[in-house]
């Protein structure tokens, strides 16, 4: 059987391993390397030469960036200090000054600042598009639109884009479209077969799985989109560290097993949420109420263990505040992905453009823990809104 026909679960647990090259070892080493020696001149002149410099490639980050080139379904793929390094790479790998980028009104807010300032500073021009707006985005192509970025589903709301809608009139006007697919990890959709140029994804999420990474990761679908990524990140001196590589590569063992479970267990809670008369609404596209979920089932394999509530406006930040601190086992966190469940409240008004809802905004990453003593810390928690 070829290695393209194995099914994802057994691609996850092969992908990157090379124990031939360490002496039988099933997981690659750690790789902890700046200088690399050369057994002659002749090497160290020749471009073929496969490792020169720790910083700009090693083993390990070769194991790596093969895996998740093969689990993205892309030619290669470069790895990054971080998520937002990861976002940041690819983006002025794409534009310059001058150009005109599109992107989703529902990024990731840290992408939103830097276009804002990093790529507006650069005379990039800046426009954020409604994320359902699928082939409608023609109407604001400029002659001088480069890239349009997405994210899907969008970060806090949810949204799931039409890419092949997208995709298609990017490509009718020779545009280059990349895609932050971290919500899916690369498992439960896969942006490159819909089309999409450049994907790329935070590795301190599902694919560490456990809170103590910091890493991303660029797959480009083509040998040229890949030669301009590894030419930027070299650049601008990206180099992932040694010990967040090896863990990427044990988390991918597990990775869509997690993420099946992380769905699993969100369920009970979600349902919890959509009964109670304090929430105004619900965002996950897996709920049939939520306004992409046909986008969602239509596209999507899976879910994860992420999703947002807004509260009813009659609730004030301190009443949302005695609720949140009473919780004994959802704090507050700044991330995702990981084992644990998180609370981050979200201002919404300055993440968006268009956004006119009030009420506390909150997301939920639901771990594994046992959802029956989630439902029942909640059930304690949310009578300090009373």
């Amino acid at each position: 059987m070829s290695k393209k026909d194995y099914k994802q679960a057994t691609k996850l647990m092969h992908a990157g391993r090379h124990p031939e090259d360490y002496f039988g070892v099933v997981n690659p080493p750690i790789s902890r390397v700046s200088t690399i020696l050369y057994k002659d001149l002749a090497a160290y002149m020749d471009p073929n030469t496969k490792f020169r410099y720790g910083r700009v490639g090693n083993p390990l980050s070769a194991n790596f960036e093969e895996a998740l080139a093969e689990l993205e379904n892309g030619h290669n793929a470069v790895s990054t200090c971080s998520g937002m390094a990861a976002i940041t790479t690819a983006m002025f790998s794409f534009l310059k000054s001058g150009d005109h980028v599109l992107i989703t009104d529902a990024c990731y807010p840290p992408t939103r600042f830097f276009a804002r300032k990093q790529l507006a500073k650069m005379g990039v021009e800046v426009q954020f598009y409604e994320p359902t707006i699928g082939a409608g985005i023609a109407e604001l192509v400029k002659d001088n639109t480069a890239l349009i970025y997405l994210e899907s589903p969008g970060s806090a709301t949810m949204e799931v884009q039409d890419v092949p809608a997208i995709v298609k009139v990017a490509k009718d006007k020779d545009i280059i479209t990349m895609m932050d697919n971290t919500w899916s990890a690369g498992v439960n959709f896969k942006p490159l077969d819909h089309g999409v140029d450049v994907v790329l994804q935070s590795g301190a999420k599902y694919i560490g799985g456990h809170s103590d990474t910091n890493f991303g990761v660029i797959v480009a679908k083509t040998p040229e989109h890949y030669k301009k990524l590894k030419s930027t990140s070299i650049d601008l001196g990206q180099c992932a560290a040694a010990e967040d590589l090896y863990l990427a590569l044990r988390g991918l063992r597990t990775l869509e097993m997690r993420l099946k479970y992380a769905a699993e267990n969100m369920r009970p809670v979600l349902d919890w949420f959509c009964g109670r008369d304090e929430v105004q609404e619900i965002y996950c596209p897996v709920l049939e109420s939520h306004e992409t979920h046909d986008l969602w089932k239509r596209d999507y394999t899976g879910s994860n263990g992420v999703f947002s509530v807004l509260f009813k406006p009659e609730y004030s930040f301190e009443q949302i505040a005695k609720f949140v601190d009473s919780l004994e086992l959802i704090p507050v966190g700044s991330s995702w992905g990981g084992y644990e469940s998180l609370i981050q409240p979200q201002d919404m008004k300055a993440y968006r453009d268009d956004w006119q809802k009030d009420g506390v905004f909150l997301r939920f990453q639901i771990g594994f823990e046992d959802p029956a003593d989630l439902i029942a810390d909640l059930e304690q928690g949310i009578e300090n809104l009373k």
